[in-house]
């Protein structure tokens, strides 16, 4: 099982490209740096990626911005970022980047999308767009200044904006501005919802955002409402399994409702959210999902499928994608 889902050509629409960074590409740039006595090594580094609960897992994600403090660093990264991705056969990703987690370094979000695009550029095994994350803990004000800015970046491979950070503590409803200035903009649009808080905050992330895919929406199994909704109006879900294993939003992968999502009829997306940050791979999340809830090789091709429905690509392009999923030895019809 492990062979061929990894011989399978995959599409991931919900990953982190800072949390996506090789723990040796890491390592080597808090060297650069000084380095961190509290970890003093590589094992002391992956226990650093152990989380209590969602707070720390973001407070762990601040922790380790402080160690890319140049556009250089970006280039760097988002080559070995890439290079994994096509290691794992991953053919087509959306990837989120936070711009503005490193204004403190002097870097602009110009400067970063242009490193980043240059990385992604030496490996043109797979395909990359990328979705500027507005950051939720940021200000109104910097995320609009963020909109305006990605909104001039196409050309560097920007389609979209998302709202990730501290979901408990920072409401979508405030962000309404941001993302209609984007939709005029002809950007599309993502938020992060239900992971770190409840329900409500996906009917916000639906309603007064008017997001057209949901990042997590976990706890939208507690509102029977809200998934009936998901289910007649296709909205996409961009789910996390082990992502939400690793933070504690579930208890543990069998508690999941990815697999009664499913069953619905919702259009569920798998993804592995950062994966260097969680020791996850897309591989590791259709894994549990064949182990834990026997879905079949035909229902994980459909999920592959569905990202490609839910992707930010042209009709055209979905067309081309599709036909090279297809064709592929390992596809399951």
């Amino acid at each position: 099982m492990h062979t061929w889902l990894h011989s399978l050509p995959k599409v991931e629409l919900h990953i982190h490209l800072e949390g996506s960074i090789p723990l040796a590409t890491l390592w080597q740039l808090m060297q650069q740096y000084g380095g961190d006595p509290d970890v003093p090594d590589m094992t002391a580094l992956t226990r650093k990626f152990q989380y209590r609960d969602f707070p720390q897992f973001i407070n762990t994600w601040v922790w380790k911005n402080r160690f890319i403090r140049t556009a250089a660093d970006f280039t760097t990264i988002a080559a070995a970022v890439a290079q994994d991705w096509a290691d794992q056969n991953i053919c087509y990703v959306e990837s989120h980047y936070s711009p503005t987690d490193f204004a403190r370094h002097g870097l602009t979000i110009s400067e970063i999308t242009r490193a980043i695009r240059a990385g992604l550029n030496q490996v043109p095994a797979v395909t990359v767009n990328l979705i500027a994350d507005v950051v939720r803990d940021s200000s109104i004000d910097r995320a609009m200044h963020t909109v305006e800015t990605v909104a001039e970046l196409g050309e560097y491979g920007v389609i979209g904006i998302g709202l990730g950070g501290s979901e408990q503590t920072h409401p979508p409803e405030s962000f309404a501005p941001v993302f209609a200035r984007a939709r005029q903009l002809g950007l599309r649009t993502t938020a992060h919802a239900g992971e770190a808080a409840g329900a409500e905050s996906i009917w916000g992330a639906l309603t007064a955002l008017g997001a057209e895919r949901i990042g997590h929406a976990t706890r939208a199994s507690t509102d029977p409402k809200l998934c009936d909704f998901f289910v007649t109006q296709q909205i996409p879900l961009e789910m996390c399994p082990l992502s939400n294993v690793r933070t504690g939003v579930v208890a543990d992968i069998a508690s999941h409702p990815i697999a009664d999502f499913i069953k619905r009829g919702m259009l569920v997306t798998v993804n592995t959210d950062d994966p260097k940050m969680f020791n996850n791979t897309l591989v590791d999340e259709y894994t549990q999902l064949m182990e834990h809830f026997h879905l079949s090789p035909a229902t994980i091709c459909q999920l592959i499928d569905n990202a490609v429905t839910a992707s930010w690509l042209s009709d055209e392009e979905k067309i081309t994608l599709r036909a090279t999923l297809q064709r592929h030895p390992s596809w399951v019809a």
